[in-house]
């Protein structure tokens, strides 16, 4: 029991980086908040960090009940989130790499930078829709073994989402010493790897859905009431 918390763990961890991308996303952050102290820049990633756990966190322990409430199976879940996380990802790698020199010449005001903490900040640049999909696939997960189990791997979700909360506040707090110790053609490597790996992962979860579902459609004759054997 402990030993399949642990393995989800990593799992959780692995599948929801490459959607939360701290590094691209602290790229984009640069343009949107322009050249501010570094102080603002530590205030700011910790508000973000704040929010993005806590909306990791509602999605995660809510999933179960949503999933339940629309009538949405989690073989149907898998694929639609697969092929929506693999679309998202082959758009990132032919997408127009961001770079801090994008950013406003204007350099915007800190307490109209702060109340954009949330929105847009935190949703949608940091949690986006395919957060959403590959936590409530996660959520979904976690609920279906026996209580003790269940609860365990909640818990493992939370662990990894507090990890990564730890990972995008230093992205962002330090996001342009990072723009300046890294070359450029450094980052666009790096969010091409992501990209890719974000591709694969969509792409497996799509077709984990679709094996459960094509099983599902060879045993049907077998589980119809009242079929002669």
């Amino acid at each position: 029991m402990f030993d399949a918390a642990l393995r989800f763990m990593p799992l959780a961890f692995a599948a929801l980086l490459p959607v939360l991308n701290p590094l691209g996303s602290a790229l984009i952050l640069m343009g949107v908040v322009g050249d501010e102290p570094p102080a603002v820049y530590r205030q700011l990633a910790w508000r973000i960090a704040l929010g993005m756990l806590g909306f990791i966190m509602a999605i995660e322990l809510l999933g179960a009940l949503i999933l339940k409430f629309f009538g949405i199976s989690l073989p149907v879940l898998q694929v639609a989130g697969g092929l929506t996380l693999a679309a998202m990802g082959w758009s990132m790698l032919n997408a127009h790499d961001p770079s801090p020199r994008d950013a406003p010449a204007a350099r915007p005001d800190v307490d109209s930078v702060m109340s954009q903490a949330f929105y847009p900040l935190t949703f949608p640049l940091t949690v986006g829709p395919g957060v959403i999909v590959v936590v409530l696939t996660l959520s979904a997960h976690a609920a279906g073994h026996d209580w003790q189990a269940s609860l365990l791997t909640h818990a493992a979700i939370f662990v990894a989402a507090i990890l990564l909360a730890v990972l995008v506040f230093f992205s962002y707090a330090y996001a342009p010493r990072l723009s300046r110790m890294l070359p450029g053609h450094a980052i666009s490597g790096v969010q091409r790897l992501i990209s890719f790996i974000l591709l694969c992962i969509g792409a497996q979860i799509a077709w984990g859905g679709l094996a459960t579902l094509l099983r599902s459609v060879q045993m049907l004759p077998h589980g119809l009431p009242g079929a002669v054997s």
